[in-house]
């Protein structure tokens, strides 16, 4: 316990330092001037320009590249909602296709990466007993890389629809935080002078979005620790 209280929470670490890059590079580097180039092309494009982020989205989810900044560029090219639902449709879409690749065409492959994985027996067995409410809990406080754990699903007892359904859901929290991000990022970048007002609700949106995604990440823990427990006792 001792050991856990003193550990540092190197995700949210990584999640501020990845904002403060972003604003850097907004401000020292012309990436305004790529990104109105981008978005005047993918405008070109029309409704296709978002479904092609999404295509590239699902792409480098399903080749194990981390997702992290393309869910922030999402927001920092589209805005807070249509990112929110590009990036959804894509993880969603990712985590749906990496499973029945898992599950019908590469068990085989997958199975010999989940032995090197020592995590992934007790997610087996977790998801075995209690199915979609553990993937649920695990997408909220993930033990695993998303595009890993994808594929490690696929090998569990869990069923398609409840674990496709179960993941969508509980990836909106940091979905929503991640595409945040990228929006203000977007929005501190332009350069123009805001009232106090523009700077006390782009904070407030900032605070609240972390804060909610923080609790719902302790609460998840917590279950997830209820409920080793209830199957260590089971065993017992």
């Amino acid at each position: 316990m001792a050991k856990a209280k003193r550990r540092l929470p190197w995700k949210w670490l990584a999640v501020g330092a990845g904002a403060l890059l972003l604003l850097v590079a907004a401000r020292l580097l012309p990436i305004a001037d790529w990104i109105q180039r981008f978005r005047e092309w993918i405008s070109g494009l029309g409704p296709a320009g978002g479904v092609l982020y999404g295509i590239v989205y699902v792409v480098a989810a399903l080749l194990f590249v981390p997702g992290l900044v393309l869910t922030l560029g999402a927001g920092f090219l589209f805005g807070f909602v249509w990112g929110t639902l590009i990036v959804s449709a894509a993880s969603t879409t990712a985590a749906a296709l990496a499973f029945l690749i898992a599950r019908y065409v590469a068990r085989s492959r997958i199975e010999k990466l989940a032995r090197k994985n020592p995590k992934f027996g007790a997610i087996d067995r977790a998801i075995e007993q209690s199915g979609w409410k553990v993937v649920a809990l695990l997408r909220l406080s993930p033990l695993i890389p998303f595009s890993i754990s994808n594929y490690l699903y696929g090998l569990t007892a869990v069923r398609f629809g409840p674990y496709v359904l179960a993941s969508w859901i509980a990836m909106l929290p940091a979905t929503f935080l991640y595409v945040y991000l990228g929006a203000a990022g977007k929005t501190l970048g332009q350069g123009r002078e805001r009232s106090p007002w523009e700077w006390a609700l782009l904070g407030l949106g900032l605070a609240a979005t972390l804060a909610v995604t923080i609790l719902l990440t302790r609460l998840a823990r917590k279950e997830l620790a209820k409920d080793r427990v209830a199957r260590k006792d089971t065993v017992d």
